[in-house]
């Protein structure tokens, strides 16, 4: 398992440091590092973080109007954040936004990985709770009988009058299933699908090929609808500059 992060310090030096100790730490992924919390911010938004190594005292935006920021707009997929800092008296109040840890500078590496286990810890027990609430498989109604069909096989599902067709990898023909479109999307985990147009759902695993308005599934080219447009973006910020 790979934490995402990213580092946010005005001071270069302890930028630096904070970079250094990410990249020695075997579990944690350095996706960025900013020298302003309105750039981290822009960044936040447009990428998908576990945790933010952040400093408080900061010109513009500091570090924890950045943490409100954050907990405000990024409900439910907010990044956690591990505050960095010199100044002890924001203890506190850094608990107040939720921040899972608050290293106090000057840190060793001992003192940051300790902080970044008890990450990893969160994590770990968040990816376990997925999986046993994830079996891997979903029964679907087709004709008279409740038919097992395993995620990892699922390419796309469109919308068919009060019907879905499920596209299987394997199989020539799709599936006809009676339920609603809008069923199957609060069934299917969100880490492996998403719906791009009033009509479809993909399966991430099974794109061949994507533009900025469309996606190619092998069998057909779907064009991204104006209401999942916003969602589509951010998925497709992970490949374009």
């Amino acid at each position: 398992m790979k934490i995402k992060t990213i580092a946010v310090d005005d001071e270069p030096f302890a930028l630096e440091l904070v970079s250094r100790f990410i990249r020695q730490t075997s579990f944690l992924s350095l996706e960025g590092k900013f020298d302003n919390a309105i750039d981290a911010l822009a960044y936040i938004n447009q990428h998908e973080l576990d945790l933010v190594f952040l400093d408080i005292q900061m010109p513009d935006l500091t570090g924890m109007e950045l943490a409100r920021v954050v907990e405000g707009k990024r409900a439910g997929k907010k990044p956690k954040i591990i505050f960095t800092t010199a100044y002890h008296q924001f203890a506190i109040e850094g608990y107040k936004v939720d921040a899972l840890d608050y290293l106090l500078k000057p840190f060793n590496y001992e003192e940051f990985l300790k902080a970044c286990t008890k990450a990893y810890n969160l994590f770990a027990d968040r990816s376990k709770a997925a999986e046993s609430e994830n079996p891997g498989f979903i029964f679907l109604k087709v004709e008279y009988q409740m038919v097992r069909v395993r995620l990892k096989d699922i390419v796309f599902v469109e919308a068919f009058k009060d019907y879905v067709k499920v596209y299987l990898h394997d199989k020539a023909a799709p599936l006809l299933s009676l339920t609603s479109l809008k069923n199957l999307e609060e069934i299917l985990p969100v880490q492996g699908f998403m719906r791009i147009h009033r009509s479809f759902i993909i399966s991430l695993d099974h794109i061949q090929s994507i533009t900025r308005n469309t996606v190619n599934m092998g069998k057909i080219t779907i064009t991204v609808g104006d209401n999942y447009r916003d969602s589509f973006n951010l998925f497709v910020n992970k490949w374009y500059p």
